[in-house]
């Protein structure tokens, strides 16, 4: 009985781990990469500019971080 018992909550688990991998969806195939522009007409402003898709406009976005710590001791 008990034999039997452990047989079937075997049977039970093994199952559905077995039946999940067929339904496994296929992968997505991946997009066609994008046409790049061979030109840079923001090249005239100079290095990092870039044209702002659907406009004529040139952007350089860039940044900096400064960070200062101090202290003081009184005794």
């Amino acid at each position: 009985m008990r034999t039997t018992l452990i047989a079937l909550l075997l049977a039970a688990t093994v199952t559905p781990a077995a039946a999940a991998d067929d339904r496994r969806l296929a992968p997505k195939p991946a997009p066609p990469p994008k046409q790049t522009t061979t030109t840079n007409p923001c090249a005239a402003y100079g290095p990092g500019f870039v044209q702002v898709e659907g406009g004529g406009t040139c952007v350089k976005i860039g940044g900096a971080l400064d960070v200062g710590v101090g202290g003081s001791s009184r005794r």
